[in-house]
């Protein structure tokens, strides 16, 4: 099969392991980011280390999450569930949720729709709904 080389300016192959790459943000102590906007969605690709713990918050975006690697406990609303690789899950906006990394900690493949604009820099914190 033959590969067509792009010529537009615009990156299109990213790597899930290329730390370099995306906008950096931490999030909280133990949970960073690399996000990566569209136009009308975004990936964000987070790191949790070993028992970390997200800050409960919320945001009008609605917001997928696939557990790649490890374990977490996901808080959303008034319920919480474990989640092991494979897993995915639907955050409808407005909804109070976080994580709390496994013993082993976590990569979740975070998706936003629409992207979140306080996401589009690079920054600390996960820019709460005000």
């Amino acid at each position: 099969m033959e590969h067509i080389v792009s010529k537009k300016s615009e990156k299109l192959l990213y790597n899930i392991d290329d730390m370099d790459s995306g906008i950096f943000r931490e999030l909280t102590k133990g949970i960073t980011t690399r996000i990566f906007p569209g136009q009308e969605a975004m990936l964000s690709v987070v790191r949790v280390e070993a028992n970390a713990e997200g800050k409960v918050h919320s945001h009008i975006e609605e917001q997928w999450g696939y557990l790649i690697k490890g374990s977490i406990i996901r808080l959303q609303g008034d319920e919480s569930f474990q989640a092991v690789e494979g897993d995915f899950w639907r955050t409808p906006g407005g909804v109070m949720h976080s994580v709390i990394g496994g013993p082993d900690g976590a990569v979740i493949l975070d998706i936003f729709a629409p992207p979140r604009a306080e996401y589009l820099k690079n920054g600390i914190g996960f820019g709460e709904e005000k």
